[in-house]
């Protein structure tokens, strides 16, 4: 078995502290991001993988077109509270421990993939974008939702000094300013449409507000992808 397709361990990652504050968090801010997440899962079909599930605050968006939902977390506190929201979901998910970086499922068995506000805290994202293309078939398509650059100035420049400093140590791994659409084309990715967008729309912004959201596939004709 190659080394990026060995099970994870069960705990793979553990913020308890973290996962406890997130949860609180995602729940209030759930308002404005709910609608960002109806338009990251539209259209999807199939059987699904979704990393980096957390509280499961995607489930109750994913259509009935969707056959089976693997939702991947690796956090058990987040894990618990995803099992929770699984049973209350009107598609079948089974969330299982995992990370990433080395998803416990078998390669090309996934229509779709969706990775929301996950790519920003993976400890390795080459790795786990090489995962994630394994796992999809080919022409099997991802969808992300996740935190990036702000366009310039002041804002970019304290991004990257928190990210060099103490933003990942106090937010359980986050990184506010990873390029994820350059990441996605260097993992071999055919990146489709995606655009930028601030959340929240109105108000103070924050270092993560700035996101993207968009969709890549894998390539038709990939033969092997880790």
């Amino acid at each position: 078995m190659p080394p990026s397709a060995r099970p994870a361990p069960r705990d793979a990652v553990h913020h308890p502290l973290f996962a406890r504050f997130y949860a609180r968090l995602s729940v209030s801010a759930e308002p404005a991001i709910a609608p960002h997440r109806k338009e990251l899962l539209r259209g999807v079909e199939g059987r699904v993988i979704e990393v980096g599930a957390g509280n499961g605050l995607n489930f109750a968006h994913y259509p009935s077109t969707v056959a089976e939902v693997v939702a991947i977390e690796p956090e058990s506190v987040l894990r618990r509270l995803a099992v929770s929201a699984a049973l209350r979901a009107d598609v079948p998910v089974d969330v299982v421990p995992g990370a990433a970086e080395a998803l416990p499922v078998k390669s090309e068995a996934f229509d779709f993939a969706v990775a929301s506000l996950v790519l920003c805290s993976v400890r390795d994202v080459p790795r786990a974008l090489g995962e994630l293309r394994r796992v999809l078939r080919p022409g099997g398509e991802l969808r992300f939702f996740e935190h990036g650059r702000a366009p310039g100035g002041a804002m970019a420049t304290a991004q990257r000094v928190l990210d060099r400093t103490v933003w990942p140590r106090l937010f359980g791994g986050c990184h506010v300013s990873r390029d994820t659409v350059g990441a996605l084309r260097t993992a071999g990715f055919e990146v489709g449409s995606y655009r930028a967008i601030v959340v929240p729309e109105r108000g103070p912004k924050f270092p993560t507000s700035y996101c993207v959201l968009g969709s890549a596939r894998r390539p038709a004709e990939d033969e092997a992808a880790g």
